[in-house]
């Protein structure tokens, strides 16, 4: 049976970073969603105190479009909000950590569990830092939601999460407002790269876990023309990346962009001749999905949770394995018949993922929850 109206409560503050990574995205997308479903339920978004001033960013009279939900904001910081238990009947963390106060009942989403499993990809203090309140907020929650499979039998297997306890909801993807014509893909990437060049892409923080070296390599065992973008920022790791690229005279091969804005990255999308995501380990994979959507073939990992995003709309390498990487990526962009239905899938692939979907399966967690 379920319960008239509940006031529910969500940790906001990742949605209000300036540069949204995927627990941002996640955040954000989630929240707008969940607004706009028909539920008698009241949410309460909360923000710690260094995102607090942005909340106008985001949250405010009007700003949600279709947003049908009660909803009002709250500062959440220790000792300084020690109300906000009273206010809620569930808090739900969207970042993996557990809230500073008990609530009544708690939800998290953890996305991955690199920091117990990952000896390789990040200090021993973050895994040691990380590590700890991975495993509190999953002791306190009465579900964790997670976004794949292969996060789910990681929190069985490495952190004793009872599997009736876990929920799997997969993420969404923001389908493209404008797909560009081929022709002004084609010019996008010449200016890009250069004319006659292949554009490979792949968005990500350059850093161990995201196999951003065996990239590179790869890169060393194809013809000239092709030309590797990264997006993303520096990580664990980064060092030995553009040492790399300086030894192996790769400077004119690859171009560094950092971190780009929705409107940048989905063009690239579109820009690129292949997308490549070769990555050990993903909670979920939101690039696999972005990439689907705005038509480019897909070359990524046959790992973690990368299958279950992908489908059969991608081709799928050992990410240990540079040669496949190279093999994989000419396959996707000089095999015309392979390139067209790869590109098709993808369109179709990306569609089954909708943000509206996880919040109706993150609103049936919190009904669940409240009829316990």
């Amino acid at each position: 049976m379920t319960r008239p109206m509940a006031t529910i409560a969500l940790d906001g503050t990742y949605s209000l970073d300036p540069q949204l990574t995927g627990i941002g995205v996640y955040s954000r997308r989630l929240i707008e969603s969940l607004l706009r479903l028909d539920t008698p339920h009241r949410f309460l978004i909360c923000y710690r105190l260094s995102r607090f001033g942005r909340r106008q960013h985001f949250l405010r009279p009007g700003s949600v479009p279709g947003a049908r939900a009660r909803f009002s904001t709250r500062l959440y910081q220790e000792n300084l909000t020690f109300w906000l238990p009273w206010q809620a009947r569930i808090f739900h963390s969207l970042g993996q950590r557990p809230p500073a106060f008990h609530f009544r009942q708690e939800v998290v989403t953890v996305f991955d569990i690199f920091p117990i499993t990952g000896e390789n990809y990040s200090t021993a203090e973050f895994r040691r830092k990380f590590s700890a309140l991975l495993r509190e907020a999953v002791a306190r929650a009465t579900r964790v939601i997670t976004a794949s499979h292969a996060t789910e039998n990681q929190l069985i297997a490495h952190a004793q999460v009872p599997r009736e306890k876990i929920r799997v909801i997969p993420l969404g993807v923001d389908l493209p407002a404008v797909l560009l014509s081929p022709e002004k893909r084609l010019q996008e990437r010449e200016r890009l790269v250069g004319k006659g060049c292949e554009m490979i892409l792949s968005v990500g923080v350059l850093q161990t876990r995201k196999n951003t070296l065996n990239m590179l390599k790869a890169l060393n065992d194809l013809p000239p023309q092709y030309k590797l973008v990264l997006c993303g920022g520096d990580g664990y790791g980064s060092e030995a990346i553009h040492a790399f690229i300086h030894n192996e005279s790769l400077e004119g091969r690859v171009k560094l962009l950092g971190h780009v804005d929705d409107e940048r990255l989905a063009a690239l999308y579109q820009t690129a001749s292949v997308f490549l995501f070769p990555s050990f380990e993903e909670g979920f994979g939101i690039p696999v999905l972005e990439a689907l959507a705005n038509g480019v073939p897909v070359v990524t990992s046959n790992v973690s949770s990368m299958p279950e995003v992908g489908g059969e709309a991608v081709l799928y390498v050992n990410p240990h394995d540079p040669q496949d990487l190279a093999q994989k990526v000419v396959q996707a962009v000089e095999e015309l018949p392979l390139r067209a239905s790869l590109i098709q899938k993808g369109y179709a692939r990306a569609r089954e993922f909708t943000w509206r979907r996880t919040a109706e399966a993150t609103l049936a967690v919190y009904e669940e929850v409240l009829n316990l």
